[in-house]
This record gives C-alpha cells, structure tokens and sequence, in this order.
C-alpha cells in the first residue's frame, strides 16, 4: 500500500491512498482493522479508475492517539472531513463491519457528495441483534482476546484455522486502544437510526460473508435491501 502525501493540519493525516482514477473511494474499517489491516486487498484495485483513501478510525492504526467520543457519527465526520482535506467533492464510501453504520452516517451528513456506498459484512442502522450471552461476549472484548478470538471465530463460521483467528486478535490488540475498542461498541451493536435513512436514496451494493451467522444474508435482506428498499437501491453490479 502506498501512502499518499499528507494533508497538513488534517486529524486524518497520513490515510494511506491507492490509485489515481477519477472515482474516488473512502475505506473504512471494521472493529478488528485498521488503515493497513486489508492485506493484499490495494494491490488487486483498480487504480487507473479509481482513487482509494484507506482511513484509520480514532483510536486505531496511526490514529491510535487521537482523543475523541469514538461513536460512528464522530467515524462519518471525520470520513467527510478526509475527504475535504483531499480536495474530493464526490466521493463512494466501503464500510467493513461496524463500519456499516458509519458510511450511511456520511450519506446522511453528506447526501449530495456520496455518489455510493459499498458495504462488506456491513452492521445495519438497526444494530446488531445481540442477546445478554453476546453483549457480555462482545463487552468483555476490549479487555480480553480470548473474548476477540471466540468473536472472530463465530462470525467466520469456526472455518478460519486458530493460526489466523490468532494474527486476527493480534492486528487488533496492536492498531486499536482499549478504549477506542470498547467504546464504538454500543455506537454500532445498539445503532437504531433505520427511522432517518427511510426515504432517502443512494445505490448500495452489500456483500455479505456466506459463513457469517452473526450478519446472515436474511438480516442484510431485510435490513438493507427489503425494509429500506426506500432508502437505498440495491446496487448489484
């Protein structure tokens, strides 16, 4: 991954950027990533087409110092005001996992600038279904990696070998505080604003993790594509 020039005075200083095409791409990660934690994924992107600004979240990667309330609304305004710091007027947003909620946040607080959002095992602006077993599993995450590793385990279907469960929860220890980690939590697993993108319209396209039982593909059905048919076009190109 090449990382671009910085953008003085940004707090978002330093996202890696990919590419030199004209559609522009803001990636956010999920709650076990980071800006570097896509591996391989940049050097299979079409980079003649495309521009791609990978962004750390507060709390995680090169970002790891940055204070803040680490809520997903905070994660959508800092993606638009990476994007301002970029000189983008429009742009697309990819959104892994927790991630999810803060790119139709963006598209919220910035509708006439995202031309699409791309969700990968995208959480829905109505949360995750959690019951008390699994807040105490996901709550108790920030300070155990025993908890970080039955979670990866689990929303991967128990297939991924412990060899990489383990590098997974190692990635996360090292690119995210304690405190960041924790408190995103309840901004996206307890997310309810369904009410606020219900009529509005933006092409989406979800790709959805055939082994995942914490994110089916019945509940991005229902949630992205079926009751909010109204707010967002399925995009399946």
């Amino acid at each position: 991954m090449t990382a671009g020039s910085p953008v003085a005075g940004s707090p978002v200083t330093g996202s890696p950027v990919v590419g030199s095409g004209d559609h522009r791409v803001l990636v956010l990660h999920g709650w076990f990533g980071s800006a570097l934690g896509w591996g391989s994924l940049p050097g299979y992107l079409d980079g003649t087409a495309y521009t791609y600004a990978f962004m750390d979240l507060r709390g995680y990667g090169g970002r790891q110092q940055v204070s803040g309330e680490f809520t997903m609304e905070e994660a959508a305004a800092d993606a638009i005001e990476l994007a301002d710091q970029l000189g983008w007027d429009r742009f697309s947003l990819v959104g892994h996992s927790m991630s999810g909620v803060a790119i139709q946040l963006a598209a919220l607080q910035a509708p006439d600038r995202v031309r699409r959002l791309v969700g990968i095992n995208p959480v829905p602006a109505t949360g995750v279904p959690l019951d008390a077993a699994g807040w105490e599993l996901f709550s108790g995450a920030a300070a155990s990696s025993d908890n970080r590793a039955a979670i990866i385990s689990f929303s991967t279907g128990a297939r991924p070998s412990s060899t990489f469960v383990s590098s997974v929860v190692r990635h996360s220890l090292e690119n995210s505080t304690a405190e960041a980690f924790g408190a995103y939590l309840p901004s996206w697993a307890k997310a309810d604003f369904a009410d606020r993108v219900r009529g509005r319209e933006s092409a989406v396209k979800v790709i959805v993790g055939e082994n995942d039982p914490a994110l089916p593909g019945p509940l991005m059905e229902e949630t992205w594509t079926r009751s909010a048919k109204s707010a967002f076009a399925h995009d399946g190109r």
